[in-house]
C-alpha cells in the first residue's frame, strides 16, 4: 500500500544540476520544474537565483525542511513561516512560483491562503506524512532515523480530501499528488481541484507508471466525452 523511506534529499546541489543535469533536460520537450529546499530563507533565495538565470520554466518551494533559525521548526507547519520563505523566493525568481505543502498540519488550507497571500503563483501537494514502523524481533525502529515519509497508495484518501480543501481556500491552480497510481486516481484527483497531476512513488515500482497515467487519463475522457481534462477540474458533485 505504499513505502516508507528516509533517504534525505540526494541531489547534486544547485550548481551541479544547472551544470550537468539541466542541459540533458533541455534536450526533451518539457516543462522543467526544480524544486528546491534549505535550512534559512537566504539559502532559498540564492537556490532561486541561480535557478531563474538558468531559465527553468518553474521553482517549486519545498518548505518540509527544518528552519534552523527557527530552533528547527519545519516551515511548512507555520504560516508566518511559510509565507517569509514565499515572500523572499519570488521577490528573487524570475519564473513562476510554486510551493509544495506539508500534509503534517492541522489547518492545510490556512496554510495554503497564507503561501499565495505572500505571492505563490501555484499550491502543490501533498509531500509525504509522517510515518514510523517497529521490528518486533529486534524492538528497534526499522528506519534508523525512527521515522521516515510514507508515500504512495496508503496515502491517497488523505491527498484528495487536502486537494480539495486547498482548491476550495485560494484561486491559485493545485498540483495534486500522493498516492496516485493510475489514469482513474489521476482523474478523481482534478475532480477534487487539481489543476495538474504529479506522480512519485509509482515511478519506483514501474518507470512507465506516468505514461500509463497519461493513457489513463485519455481512456477516461473518451468515455465521459470531456473535450479537455481540464474540464475536469473541480468537477466532484459534492453534497
Amino acid at each position: 500500500m505504499g513505502m516508507l523511506n528516509s533517504v534525505g534529499l540526494q541531489n547534486p546541489g544547485v550548481d551541479g544540476f544547472i551544470k550537468n543535469e539541466l542541459p540533458y533536460l533541455r534536450g526533451y520537450n518539457t516543462v522543467i520544474i526544480a524544486n528546491i529546499s534549505g535550512n534559512t530563507p537566504e539559502e532559498y533565495t540564492q537556490m532561486t537565483e541561480k535557478l531563474s538565470d538558468a531559465a527553468v520554466d518553474i521553482i517549486e518551494i519545498n518548505v518540509s525542511c527544518p528552519n534552523v533559525k527557527a530552533g528547527g521548526i519545519q516551515f511548512g507547519t507555520s504560516t508566518d513561516a511559510v509565507a517569509t520563505v514565499t515572500d523572499a523566493v519570488k521577490r528573487h525568481s524570475r519564473v513562476p512560483v510554486m510551493v509544495k505543502l506539508s500534509p503534517n498540519v492541522t489547518d492545510v488550507a490556512e496554510i495554503a491562503r497564507a503561501a499565495e497571500a505572500a505571492g505563490a503563483d501555484a499550491i502543490s501537494l501533498i509531500n509525504t506524512i509522517l510515518g514510523m514502523r517497529i521490528d518486533i524481533a529486534t524492538r528497534r525502529p526499522v528506519l534508523a532515523n525512527n521515522t521516515g515519509g510514507l508515500s504512495g497508495p496508503a496515502i491517497f484518501p488523505v491527498a484528495v480530501r487536502m486537494v480539495w480543501q486547498v482548491s476550495q481556500a485560494v484561486k491559485a491552480p493545485v498540483l495534486g499528488m500522493g498516492g496516485v497510481m493510475n489514469g482513474d486516481n489521476a482523474i478523481e484527483m482534478m475532480l477534487a481541484g487539481a489543476s495538474l497531476v504529479g506522480v512519485g512513488t509509482a515511478s519506483i515500482s514501474d518507470p512507465y507508471a506516468p505514461v500509463k497515467v497519461i493513457e489513463g487519463i485519455e481512456n477516461y475522457l473518451r468515455r465521459s466525452g470531456a473535450y479537455t481534462a481540464g474540464e475536469l477540474t473541480g468537477k466532484a458533485e459534492l453534497n
